[in-house]
């Protein structure tokens, strides 16, 4: 089964904008854990503008399930990582002034500096990832670093799946099977909802993970969290039965 990993950036965003501690983001972390979803993701950039660096240390230390922690491989970064240990690291290469993730990572380019980072990772236990745009060229060089999945940037397939072009989809179920071709798991991310996540579990069922931040904390706030949180979690079992 898919596993779901909220992504708590937009809460901190919230509480970042106010200053305090309402909402209060351990208490959601906790929560949203309790409420079913199989995983915590968080993206401190350097800035702090949503996940601080302390956050990072104070989610982990409430973590039962999963803990995926994005970013840019800067040696703050990877400093910050190597002390938590986290379950998996997702590497994104996004600038400083980047509003959200808005492409992966060129591959072929970076190959070699992706490889040092990962090695680094690897040597401490914690599963990787690289986050990817859908093109199958690119797995190949993904694998070659040693990463042991990719994230697949779903923000096109989000954008096509809106306009209702059906065949956006496809260099995403190319990429996918080019992933498990190379022995590499498959996770997405950004822009994936309650009204798109169906279609994409079903084109590519061999998915691992789908991490969902900013609208499951949009939409939350008409149904719920928890409730939002279950929906997401009877579309992804009733895709993977």
């Amino acid at each position: 089964m898919v596993k779901l990993s909220v992504n708590l950036n937009k809460i901190g965003t919230l509480r970042n904008a106010r200053g305090g501690n309402i909402p209060n983001l351990l208490q959601i972390a906790i929560d949203v854990q309790k409420f079913g979803c199989q995983g915590i993701t968080i993206h401190p950039r350097p800035d702090e503008r949503h996940i601080t660096y302390q956050d990072v240390y104070d989610i982990n230390s409430v973590i039962k399930t999963e803990l995926n922690i994005e970013g840019r491989p800067t040696e703050k970064f990877m400093e910050l990582v190597l002390n938590v240990k986290p379950d998996q690291v997702t590497l994104v290469p996004d600038q400083d002034n980047a509003i959200t993730s808005n492409s992966g990572w060129d591959t072929i380019y970076y190959c070699k500096f992706l490889t040092q980072k990962i090695k680094i990772l690897k040597n401490h236990g914690i599963r990787t990832s690289i986050f990817l745009d859908p093109d199958p060229k690119l797995v190949i060089y993904a694998a070659k670093t040693g990463a042991d999945r990719i994230e697949l940037y779903t923000g096109n397939f989000s954008v096509g799946y809106a306009k209702k072009e059906w065949n956006c989809i496809n260099p995403y179920i190319e990429t996918a099977k080019e992933a498990i071709n190379n022995h590499m798991l498959v996770n997405a991310g950004h822009d994936l909802n309650l009204d798109n996540i169906s279609f994409l579990i079903s084109k590519i069922p061999n998915l691992a993970e789908v991490s969902i931040g900013h609208a499951l904390i949009s939409e939350s706030l008409y149904m719920g969290l928890e409730n939002t949180i279950q929906s997401y979690l009877k579309r992804i079992h009733k895709e993977t039965l």
